[in-house]
């Protein structure tokens, strides 16, 4: 009798480990790896993924339906695309943004693309954010954007017919925080590579520039001309910025101080962080701020529109005679070799777009 209780015993263990093995089993997340360009992998680029948020294909899908959900906002109807959004290269086209009350900010909204090798970490146009993860928490709580409060938003997504099972399957979860909210969103946004421009593609020898182009290109690269590759890279840089943060002569004085309010060290005021030259076609208004309307405007400012100020970039060199005087042909050749880095393929890509 004793051996038939010990026997009943461990067969009970056995089916006890079984059964919690297969629910461990069934709510592993399946791993993924970004498709890296070959564009950034020639210029060893590798992106930047922590080991505590893994991309999976579970994570990703449900990061992808958080962004484009207004579950987040207090009122539910403001979804984080709606001031990213995708036909735009996630920025939007408004100067700012309305948020839940109908308050507007003072900052264009950034786009969304190749996040993952912003290797400083640093994003918002003034650095105040370190990593995706917060980039996408602070939104939340925002008073002129979601204006809601965590707590609240867990509540919502607890009671929502699909999340929890969505955030089981991503993360093993059976309850669900702002963590695991802002790890799935960030899954989602370090997918958003953006590499298939007329410019990539010159690079990959499969497809030529035209003379003006070509001449534009040069414009970008000469330091007596538009002298633009010390912020904003090269053909040896396909993200098309420093990802760094510089006074680029747009005022003489500051309403916004930009990094300057996050360090607190008077010689960054005015300081914003440069954005990529990517998908300009899609992405105006320009500068922080939304002053500019058109590509036209940026290339006038840097000609003959900039302002001194006491912490202007050394960049700067030809500030004294308010910018770098370029001719009019090579305005136009400078556009003309700026909007061959727009990826038509990226705001058409269904993996980006609302599910």
């Amino acid at each position: 009798m004793r051996h038939w209780l010990a026997y009943a015993k461990v067969l009970i263990v056995f089916i006890c480990i079984s059964c919690s093995n297969e629910d461990t089993a069934q709510y592993t997340p399946t791993p993924t790896q970004l498709q890296i360009p070959k564009l950034f992998e020639d210029n060893i680029l590798n992106p930047v993924i922590p080991l505590n948020n893994p991309q999976t294909v579970e994570g990703i899908s449900l990061g992808k339906k958080l962004f484009f959900d207004p579950i987040l906002s207090r009122d539910n109807t403001i979804a984080c695309a709606d001031c990213h959004n995708p036909k735009h290269a996630f920025t939007d086209p408004n100067r700012f943004s309305d948020g839940v009350d109908g308050l507007l900010g003072s900052r264009n909204s950034m786009p969304l693309f190749n996040l993952a090798w912003n290797y400083d970490e640093k994003f918002f146009w003034d650095g105040s954010s370190f990593s995706i993860e917060h980039q996408a928490f602070a939104p939340v709580t925002n008073p002129i954007e979601m204006a809601n409060t965590w707590p609240t938003v867990e509540e919502k997504l607890i009671q929502h017919p699909e999340y929890p099972e969505l955030f089981k399957q991503a993360f093993g979860a059976s309850t669900i925080d702002s963590t695991l909210v802002t790890r799935a969103i960030a899954q989602f946004e370090r997918t958003l590579i953006s590499s298939n421009s007329k410019f990539d593609k010159h690079l990959l020898g499969e497809t030529t520039l035209t003379s003006e182009e070509l001449n534009g290109f040069n414009v970008f690269m000469d330091e007596t001309r538009g002298d633009c590759f010390h912020c904003h890279g090269s053909d040896k840089n396909p993200l098309w910025t420093d990802n760094a943060f510089h006074n680029n002569g747009l005022d003489n004085t500051f309403t916004d101080l930009g990094l300057g309010n996050i360090t607190g060290d008077p010689a960054d005021n005015g300081k914003f962080k440069s954005p990529s030259l990517r998908n300009l076609a899609f992405t105006a208004p320009y500068m922080h701020d939304g002053r500019f309307l058109t590509l036209e405007d940026v290339i006038n400012h840097y000609s003959e529109g900039l302002k001194n100020s006491p912490t202007i970039d050394p960049l700067m060199k030809k500030v004294a005679q308010g910018g770098v005087r370029l001719t009019s042909k090579d305005k136009a050749d400078l556009k003309a070799f700026l909007l061959t880095l727009t990826d038509q393929e990226f705001i058409s890509n269904p993996n980006f777009i609302s599910p």
